[in-house]
């Protein structure tokens, strides 16, 4: 015999064994789905965009689950509730979406990049739900894993006495680091040793071209007028700073630097380099009478000297300037070449340590993509709105930056507390993939808007 049906039993039935989300959760979701397509500074790859949008999402659903273990509750609410609420969730993401997509074609038709289309949010719809999903999985099997160690104290201790063995074997330099020293020891084939003696690793040099490093011999091999100095103390020139600094007088002295109308302590970034549209700039501001002089302080990346080895920056560039303008102060008036100092990012802190020196003022001083927080003492800064490293500090968390000197260069995003400074510092991860003018990326106006003299 057969059960007759009540069809609206049944419809009832099917419609409360639909999983409606938890209004916690639509909300934590939500939210972290707009903080994600937040307006940036630069357009940004799909692979990035997901790579964030996948990170917030899967720290949404650990802050839902933290505020249900919270706030737990016997009442819950209804699925028709909640449906709702996560329907209005979908139109606020779809509005969010739409406005990152504008956003995203307004900076690349400032920066003369290609234009995004549906394509692209596909790809970071499909990366950013595979990013959040595996860190899901990791964060449940590492609570799973240690909830069975909690029930084994043995198990347990042995898990922490691994965990510390690890960090002890851990080296006290940086990996970034170690990597870099190697990296900068390499050498390019394709890059010629310079035949003029008005160049380190030249003729007659006291800084042997093997010593100089990756980018101190691009530096020094770089096309130049005849009547430049151009010379360079890599970490191998000399066994520490002091010796380097004194190398680097007396190889400008043997070069003919001073003999130049025109110097430049030149500060390189955290890795050596200088750049080389800035040389081009500087040389065509002295119509060639320039000597440049440059000491490296370090072979990592400058984010990694930034944080673990700011000082050595500081103390290279002050000691440098220190010693070229004692050594200056020495000659006929008439025969002291004039001083200038420059610097790009990190570099820029250099040329601000040497500055606020109580010795002789430079004639000019350049500080081109300086970090936010620098104190330019005196010259000229050149700055792009659309730079990251201009834009990021701490203090962005709960501080507008100060963008006084920036070029307007794009558009330029609200501020917003937390959410900028999550935005800026992934910025910082494309910021030297722009065209010149826009990001982190500076062209030859470094050095032909160096200021002159005004003492």
């Amino acid at each position: 015999m057969s059960a007759a049906i009540d069809l609206p039993t049944a419809v009832r039935f099917r419609a409360r064994s639909v999983a409606a989300p938890r209004i916690a959760t639509t909300v934590a979701l939500t939210l972290a789905g707009s903080v994600a397509l937040s307006p940036a500074l630069l357009p940004r790859s799909a692979a990035i965009q997901a790579a964030l949008t996948g990170l917030l999402l899967a720290l949404g659903m650990l802050g839902a689950k933290l505020w249900k273990a919270l706030r737990p509750s016997t009442e819950r609410s209804s699925s028709a509730t909640s449906l709702a609420v996560a329907a209005g969730g979908a139109v606020l993401i779809g509005s969010f979406v739409l406005r990152a997509h504008h956003w995203q074609n307004d900076l690349r038709t400032a920066m003369g990049a290609s234009r995004i289309g549906p394509d692209y949010w596909v790809l970071v719809l499909a990366g950013g739900v595979a990013v959040a999903a595996a860190l899901a999985g990791t964060a449940q099997l590492v609570g799973a894993g240690l909830r069975r160690a909690r029930a084994r104290p043995r198990l347990a201790a042995l898990a922490v006495s691994a965990c510390a063995t690890a960090c002890l074997a851990v080296p006290a330099t940086p990996p970034q680091l170690a990597h870099a020293s190697a990296v900068d020891s390499s050498v390019d084939r394709t890059v010629a040793r310079p035949a003029s003696p008005a160049r380190s690793g030249g003729p007659d040099s006291l800084t042997p071209w093997e010593s100089l490093g990756t980018h101190g011999r691009r530096f020094v091999a770089a096309p130049a007028p005849d009547s430049v100095v151009r010379t360079y103390v890599g970490l191998a020139s000399a066994p520490d700073p002091d010796a380097r600094v004194r190398l680097a007088i007396r190889e400008l002295d043997r070069a003919g630097g001073f003999g130049r109308s025109n110097m430049v302590v030149t500060v390189p970034t955290g890795s050596g380099w200088i750049d080389a549209d800035a040389v081009a700039g500087l040389e065509r501001r002295f119509d060639g009478d320039v000597a440049e002089v440059a000491v490296q302080y370090s072979a990592a990346p400058s984010w990694a000297t930034f944080v673990f080895d700011r000082n050595s920056a500081t103390e290279s560039s002050a000691r440098l300037y220190a010693a070229v303008t004692e050594h200056v102060s020495r000659l006929a008036p008439d025969r002291r070449p004039r001083v200038y100092l420059y610097g790009q990012s990190l570099g820029a802190i250099g040329v601000a340590a040497a500055a606020a020196q109580p010795r002789p003022a430079p004639c000019g001083a350049m500080y081109a993509g300086p970090p936010a927080g620098t104190s330019t003492v005196t010259g000229a800064v050149l700055a792009n709105a659309s730079d990251p490293v201009v834009w990021w500090s701490p203090r962005l968390l709960v501080r507008p930056p100060r963008l006084d000197a920036a070029r307007p260069d794009a558009p330029r995003p609200r501020w917003l507390p937390v959410v900028t400074f999550l935005q800026t510092s992934v910025d910082l991860l494309s910021a030297l993939n722009m065209p010149t003018g826009h990001g982190h990326r500076y062209g030859a106006d470094q050095g032909t808007a160096m200021p002159g003299c005004t003492h």
